[in-house]
């Protein structure tokens, strides 16, 4: 019986210093989950964006706009150019900005700055576009000299004007969505509270244990 006593004592105190020294010892596992790290490995594509409305409609404005801005480069000569250049400038501006957002909600790299307000963001690039691919289409219009190059880049101007305006009253009927239902819960959080502290008025036995 002592033996098995002194086995099992030893036993014992080589499972604490195991322990001790495990605990000590520098090279633990890792057992920090894979998607909690930061860095590249952390980015993610959103498919459920890309597969939904914003997201085709995102993707169509950058692919019209960057085939407007190579069918605009393509021209050689110009005389006046003022129309030109303007077109120049509308379809790389946009094709930029555009992108640059399709990147951030597409990777979900807007929930990392929530300090900007994306949707308001969204609303005011889409209305800027339309207005602007607008104005240069008609101006480019007036001012081209019928060449293959200029009348497809103001085919492509209009239809990409098309597409940031669908996407300008689909970001506005959200807008106004999402501002009605956060009024809604404030007033029924209001009410709510307004018929809670009517309750506690007309329970005098509360005010007294309050007292």
């Amino acid at each position: 019986m002592r033996n098995g006593e002194d086995l099992e004592g030893f036993d014992g105190e080589a499972s604490s210093t195991s322990m001790i020294s495990g605990a000590s010892s520098p090279y633990q596992p890792t057992t920090e989950p894979v998607s909690q790290r930061r860095g590249l490995g952390g980015l993610r594509c959103d498919l459920d964006y890309l597969r939904g409305t914003f997201g085709r409609i995102k993707l169509a404005e950058v692919v019209l706009a960057l085939i407007a801005f190579i069918c605009i480069e393509t021209i050689m000569e110009c005389s006046p150019c003022e129309g030109l250049y303007f077109f120049e400038f509308v379809s790389c501006s946009t094709l930029v900005v555009t992108g640059v957002l399709l990147l951030m909600f597409s990777l979900n790299l807007h929930t990392r700055i929530p300090q900007i307000n994306w949707n308001l963001t969204d609303l005011v690039n889409t209305g800027l576009s339309t207005f602007f691919f607008f104005i240069a289409s008609v101006v480019l219009a007036a001012l081209n000299h019928k060449t293959g190059a200029e009348i497809a880049a103001v085919i492509f101007g209009f239809l990409a004007m098309a597409v940031y305006a669908v996407n300008t009253y689909l970001a506005i009927k959200k807008w106004w969505m999402n501002s009605r239902q956060q009024n809604s819960r404030q007033t029924s959080d209001y009410i709510r509270a307004r018929t809670e502290s009517r309750e506690v008025d007309h329970r005098p036995e509360i005010q007294r244990l309050d007292a």
